[in-house]
């Protein structure tokens, strides 16, 4: 199979059970920029940017109150963008790779299993050509438990996807060609690639013609036994890479036509058949959530949500407060459930599963909203949150994004905190 390790942030988990909260270090909040969490069977390890913007490693054995922080010679700006990504491989060795957007390779690596005092700069990982302007850094497993490391190389609207496979010590190009070519006018922006319950791995994507957000256009998908080989819903090649003109396009929207990268999620439904969920205007111009599901040989798009009067006209370059946020399609019982978070709260979207007719909507409680009746958010920020698969959580305020840009004025760091099940 194949996982992501280190989600940017499970916003929609509401456990219901008790929570043990502990503080870990005091951290940057001038801006929202994912931080990473990777829990093993011995050890809890957290990437982070210290109250000096420095990137930080904490970690500690569980069971253990004592945390071994290092720090990490690189030191974030203003940029959202700027996310760190961890893993721990086969042989126990963290893997930390941050703070690029259009940006030489940021990449540490221990020398020994488990102690992040050995945490050393890696220069290059296969290619420093392709290496020195990188965004979106990503680990993954495979079903061998084989490491794979996926980052965009190039700006958006230039923009190449590019996999690499760890390889011994180093590391290797898990295939020869990037996934997806831009052709020098255009970005593939991905969520993915997601493990199916037929044992595939699926992706959906939109295509950015510039750094301008309202540029986004054409819902794409494809599918892979191995993320090697790939192909579109119906069964034909796709031969890699992949371009915009051979693309299996699950909805053509177009530019300005209010859909944006990041939220596209993708699920499954009781059947295992993908779910795409995105947001575009409606005949209206509204902003409205719309469900793809590839059945009787075509996509079928569906509108999910009926809001009157909210109209998201996003654009411009840099990191965007996000009025909506869209998950991927959950099944319970004969309903499928899109998650979305619409300025500022958190609804269930409620579909018929076997028509996608829509049913209605209710309020959903999120991690954040459980913690903050335990944890202070200062007016005017927002709490973070990223939760592993184990069920531990790491959460900590900011003030939102600002566009990548500098503020007036540089805030108080926030506590970063470990969140854990009683």
């Amino acid at each position: 199979m194949l996982r992501l390790l280190a989600p940017l942030a499970l916003i929609w988990a509401a456990p219901a059970a008790a929570q043990k909260i502990e503080a870990i270090d005091r951290v940057w909040a001038g801006h929202d920029v994912a931080f990473a969490l990777v829990a093993t069977r011995s050890h809890i390890h957290v990437g982070y940017y210290d109250a000096a913007r420095q990137l930080s490693v904490a970690s500690r054995a569980r069971g253990s109150s004592w945390w071994t922080y290092t720090r990490l010679p690189s030191w974030v700006g203003w940029d959202s963008h700027n996310r760190i990504a961890m893993a721990v491989d086969a042989e126990g060795q963290l893997h930390v790779a941050a703070n690029m957007h259009n940006d030489p390779l940021v990449y540490f690596r221990t020398r020994l299993p488990g102690d992040v005092r050995t945490l050393a700069r890696v220069q290059m990982m296969v290619d420093a050509a392709a290496e020195r302007s990188m965004t979106y850094p990503e680990f993954l497993k495979d079903a061998g438990g084989r490491l794979i490391f996926k980052y965009r190389d190039g700006g958006s609207g230039r923009g190449r996807e590019i996999y690499n496979v760890a390889d011994g010590e180093g590391w290797k190009r898990l295939i020869d060609a990037p996934l997806v070519e831009g052709e020098g006018k255009r970005s593939a922006y991905f969520v993915g690639p997601v493990l199916g319950p037929d044992g595939w791995f699926h992706l959906s994507w939109v295509w950015r013609d510039t750094p301008d957000a309202a540029t986004n256009h054409d819902l794409s998908y494809a599918r892979s036994p191995d993320l090697v080989h790939w192909q579109r819903a119906d069964d034909t090649p796709l031969p890699l890479p992949i371009r915009l003109d051979a693309a299996d396009i699950v909805d053509p929207v177009p530019v300005r036509g209010g859909m944006i990268n990041n939220n596209t999620p993708l699920g499954f439904d009781a059947l295992g058949r993908p779910v795409i969920a995105f947001h575009k205007f409606d005949a209206a111009g509204n902003t409205q959530v719309f469900v793809a599901r590839r059945q009787e040989r075509r996509w079928r798009v569906t509108q999910a949500s009926d809001w009157k009067g909210f109209r998201w006209a996003f654009g411009g370059m840099g990191s965007l407060d996000f009025r909506l946020r869209v998950a991927a399609p959950i099944v319970a019982g004969s309903t499928l459930i899109v998650p979305v978070i619409r300025d500022g709260k958190a609804i269930d979207l409620l579909l018929d599963g076997e028509t996608l007719a829509r049913i209605g909507e209710r309020p959903r409680v999120t991690l954040a909203d459980r913690l903050a009746a335990r944890i202070g958010v200062p007016a005017g920020m927002q709490l973070n949150t990223v939760e592993d698969a184990s069920g531990a959580a790491i959460a900590w305020a900011t003030l939102p994004a600002n566009r990548d840009l500098p503020r007036e004025d540089v805030p108080e760091p926030q506590v970063l905190r470990l969140v854990l099940p009683n």
